[in-house]
Parts: C-alpha cells; structure tokens; sequence
C-alpha cells in the first residue's frame, strides 16, 4: 500500500465570520414563518371549478335553446 506525505499539514482556516447580531437567524425564521403561515391568500379558493354563466349563456344560444 502507498502513502502520500504532505510537506505542510494542512491547517483549519482560523478566520470566524460572527454574524451581525447574534439572533439574525433566529429573527429571520420567524419572520418567514409567520409570513408564510398567516398570509392571507388560498390560492385554493381562487381555482376555477368548471365554465361560468356566460360561457354557459353562450354556448345554450349556439345550441339554439
């Protein structure tokens, strides 16, 4: 079996980046949450369900009823 032998070890970067405030990502998924949990649209609501009455009044004249 070989091995290979580094001339330098490799060494952990020692540069830390602190965030700006210590609870940023705390403050941050809350306010996502609370933003998705009560928005106030339901796309569900606003889904087609089939032709409307003026589709329906059109298409009964073409009929010739």
């Amino acid at each position: 079996m070989a091995t290979i032998a580094s001339a330098t070890p490799s060494t952990p970067p020692t540069t830390h980046i602190a965030p700006a405030k210590p609870f940023a990502e705390f403050c941050a998924f809350w306010r996502a949450f609370f933003a998705r949990a009560f928005n106030p649209y339901r796309p569900e609501l606003h889904y087609m369900r089939g032709p409307g009455p003026a589709c329906r009044a059109k298409h009964m004249r073409d009929m010739g009823q």
